[in-house]
């Protein structure tokens, strides 16, 4: 199992940034899929999941109406666009399968993460 994110980099506060993680190693079309945060001195937290078939998307509190998480299932590609960007939405973003940390299907193998950081 790999995951590798990218797109992450330097925003402005109410601006935009797409993220993308390319999985590979195991059938990502039947898996759920989450994207993660973790910012310094900030205990991780689950961003957003969405459903294998695109079904169902969830999101916590502080993101939602500003982030979007979608899938290509032909690409092995999760996508997370990030739009009124917050300053408090500083961290380092991963991506991984299921819909809570708990669940079973997260994998122990996690990506390098890639960075946001909003700052004007």
């Amino acid at each position: 199992v790999k995951f590798v994110e990218s797109g992450g980099g330097l925003g402005q506060p109410g601006g935009s940034l797409s993220l993308s993680c390319l999985a590979s190693g195991f059938p990502f079309s039947t898996y759920f899929m989450s994207w993660y945060r973790h910012a310094p001195g900030i205990e991780s937290e689950l961003v957003a999941w969405i459903s294998n078939g695109r079904e169902t998307t969830e999101y916590i509190d502080s993101v939602v109406g500003r982030f979007t998480i979608s899938r290509d299932d032909a690409k092995n590609t999760l996508y997370l666009q990030m739009n009124k960007l917050k300053p408090e939405d500083t961290a380092l973003y991963y991506c991984n399968r299921g819909a809570h940390p708990s669940a079973s299907s997260v994998s122990s193998s996690w990506g390098q993460g890639t960075p946001v950081i909003v700052s004007s």
